[in-house]
């Protein structure tokens, strides 16, 4: 199994700290050890899988809006985006369980027109002023349909790390990834109001696959 980068730092302190109080077990529980090793095992076990980097078919697309995460559905409502475009927007969200995959991916082809980090609360991600009063990043890119698609990464309660790699004047392609969030939490994607939403609350969506909306020229 592939892991992401990202998994680097956390799989060594989940790896010391495994080690350590696996062998304080044996040593003063004896027999009685497997009591906390066994359930121990399925938390690193876990944390193996969170961080797994799954293969996936990614293909061209110009007018079709991708599911940036894997994760459920949770909102589709219009809104007023306050920050880039400044009007009225479609707002789709979509949260992440600790078991989805976390790699965060563009959902539109085009090319990146604004970048910024928010430091802000942990309020659990499916509340929704965690758009706004959360730890966040914003990006906005310029489709090749000629639309602006504003999209954010929000951490959560459990969620304490967003990280995002790109960079205003790169090229992004829709289904690829731009970025990652640690353990939980949600993306929400905005989309001009014109837009054909083609998902719906409920959905379960793959990061990079799915069809989540569609943009005329």
């Amino acid at each position: 199994m592939k892991l992401h980068k990202e998994s680097k730092g956390t799989i060594t302190v989940a790896s010391i700290l495994f080690a350590v109080i696996a062998a304080a077990s044996i040593y003063f529980l004896e027999m009685w050890s497997l009591l906390i090793i066994v359930p121990l095992l399925v938390i690193y076990s876990l944390v193996f899988w969170f961080f797994r980097v799954p293969n996936r078919d990614i293909l061209d697309h110009v007018e079709n809006v991708i599911a940036p995460v894997d994760g459920k559905v949770v909102m589709i409502k219009e809104v007023e985006e306050d920050e880039f475009i400044k009007e009225k927007a479609i707002q789709v969200s979509i949260f992440m369980s600790p078991l989805n995959v976390h790699i965060c991916r563009y959902p539109v082809s085009g090319n990146v027109i604004y970048k910024k980090y928010h430091p802000g609360k942990y309020l659990v991600a499916w509340h929704e002023k965690s758009s706004t009063e959360n730890e966040r990043t914003t990006v906005a890119v310029e489709s090749l349909t000629k639309h602006t698609v504003v999209f954010r990464q929000i951490a959560g309660y459990v969620a304490r790390r967003i990280v995002f790699y790109c960079n205003e004047g790169d090229t992004a392609k829709a289904g690829h990834e731009f970025g990652f969030i640690k353990f939980g939490s949600r993306m929400d994607i905005f989309l001009p109001l014109d837009t054909e939403i083609v998902c719906k609350i409920g959905d379960k969506t793959k990061g990079g696959v799915d069809v989540i909306a569609r943009m005329r020229d």
